[in-house]
């Protein structure tokens, strides 16, 4: 039940209020109204080309071929058309919605950002990070974000909001708890069937990285320049994996490993936020205002049993297993958040779950369809629920708050109407270096898969960042902001293994 995603991985207040408002809006076509209730846009007019589509009016900045106009925040947004499938380019196509924030001095080219996810916008993503990062990045690139297909302009709704999936009991403590997390995750899966089957088999990661290509064409660039966050890392190795000879600079933070099956990664995401937990209750400990310290594990653990048992009243709504599962794991992406929760588990435990609630619903306000389309795609999973909850339980030996919660979310990947296609572990042969940063205590794409994907690349480059929290590039750190601007301004990557 955890995103991988930037919606909570600033440092500082100015970061907090701009990146969160932006992956916030994960279900909304931030620039552009839909052109058609369905995803699907019909036969292919202009695909003869091979080209991607889009409209056919000179931008007059990259020699490209996009319409622009004004839109929120000072950028410029759009429409293109892409194939749905593209191994049958003349096919139907999808309508997808752009932005960006042209530069503002001599132009190297377009900076193709993405926030994770899966389910963040990367339309609202562009503008929002234009306006935090230094101006050596925003007077020489165009800020440039396309949404995922099945986001903006090609969203699509399963009828179940984050509220109603998460309000059933993730640990399973008794038949009526199975029960009720199967029938549940069975509506929601027939939901995305009716409101999206025939586009499901093309939400993949594969399929975004080729709407991205086809927009940097249309765009009039030679080259790719991409910075990838969490989830959007994986749509940046897909990317160097098809296009090598495209890349001409690409930063991955918060890498998402691609070859393990999905409940492995399940399994490592769940440990990483018992990392982060331990983290959490050791500065609560050490600090006398904390107002569950000292003993910080103990009061969670309680607050564990607690809603077991009983529901805690809360406004709107009371908080369950549920909640509380989602609402724990969420201030576990940025340090900032750690007041919040520290007086969120004293207030619940005083009887008044609200301030947990709150947490949760901070978390659960997003575009969760996408997220399951695309994770039930692009990796494996047992094939029948009973096996997937199986090895739920199994991992709460490994990760005994988190592993439970978090692998049993993706039963419906068990149930899912679409064959899965997993992706396969990406070399990228024929890059120039590719920057992957990883953080040593990163609760949602733990600090081991950065390290073994930067091996794994044929020209990966290593940038450590000890902390805490989920990501960190242009989220106000001196030592990493420096090296990301000399790297993609001047193509000066730091030494393989460096530290900030």
């Amino acid at each position: 039940m955890t995103r991988t995603d930037n919606r909570t991985t600033t440092r500082t207040p100015r970061l907090l209020a701009a990146l969160v408002a932006a992956a916030l809006a994960t279900g909304a076509a931030a620039c552009v109204e839909r052109a058609d209730e369905s995803p699907l846009a019909g036969d292919r007019p202009d695909a003869a080309d091979g080209s991607g589509g889009g409209a056919r009016a000179n931008d007059g900045t990259g020699g490209g071929t996009i319409d622009w106009e004004p839109c929120m925040g000072g950028a410029e947004c759009a429409e293109v058309e892409v194939p749905v499938d593209y191994d049958n380019p003349d096919g139907n196509t999808l309508t997808l919605s752009v932005s960006r924030v042209p530069a503002r001095g001599e132009r190297i080219g377009s900076l193709f950002v993405n926030p994770g996810g899966p389910g963040g916008t990367a339309t609202d993503f562009a503008p929002t990070i234009a306006s935090v990062m230094p101006s050596e990045i925003t007077n020489r690139f165009d800020i440039v974000g396309v949404d995922p297909r099945g986001l903006g302009a090609s969203d699509f709704d399963c009828g179940m909001d984050g509220e109603e999936i998460y309000g059933v009991d993730y640990s399973i403590d008794s038949p009526e708890d199975e029960e009720e997390l199967l029938d549940l995750s069975q509506e929601y899966v027939d939901g995305c069937e009716a409101a999206a089957g025939e586009l499901l088999p093309y939400l993949g990661t594969e399929d975004v990285a080729r709407d991205i290509d086809a927009v940097r064409e249309m765009m009039g660039d030679d080259e790719l320049n991409y910075l990838g966050y969490s989830y959007g890392t994986a749509i940046g190795q897909m990317l160097a994996d098809l296009f090598p000879d495209r890349v001409r600079a690409m930063i991955l933070d918060g890498v998402l490993d691609l070859g393990p099956t999905g409940v492995e990664l399940a399994v490592d995401q769940a440990a990483g936020f018992e990392s982060a937990l331990a983290a959490f209750e050791e500065d609560c400990d050490s600090d006398p205002s904390c107002p569950i310290a000292p003993g910080a594990h103990g009061a969670i653990e309680e607050l564990i049993d607690r809603v077991e048992e009983e529901p805690i009243p809360a406004s709107p709504r009371d908080l369950g297993p549920g909640e509380l599962g989602v609402a724990m794991a969420y201030p576990l992406y940025a340090e900032f958040l750690w007041p919040d929760f520290q007086m969120a588990i004293a207030n619940a435990l005083d009887g008044d779950g609200t301030a947990m609630v709150n947490l949760a619903d901070q978390y659960l306000d997003g575009d969760w369809d996408i997220y399951f389309a695309v994770n039930c795609l692009d990796f494996a999973w047992p094939d029948t629920p009973e096996e997937l909850l199986a090895e739920g339980e199994a991992a709460a030996d490994e990760a005994p708050i988190f592993g439970e919660w978090i692998v049993n979310d993706y039963v419906r990947c068990s149930m899912w109407p679409t064959e899965a296609e997993p992706l396969e572990p990406v070399t990228a042969p024929g890059t120039p270096p590719i920057l992957v940063v990883s953080t040593t205590n990163d609760p949602a794409t733990p600090y081991e898969a950065g390290v073994r994907t930067a091996e794994r690349l044929e020209e990966g480059v290593l940038l450590s960042y000890e902390g805490e929290g989920h990501t960190i590039v242009f989220n106000g750190d001196p030592c990493v902001d420096d090296v990301a601007v000399s790297y993609l301004v001047d193509l000066e990557p730091p030494e393989d293994g460096s530290t900030c």
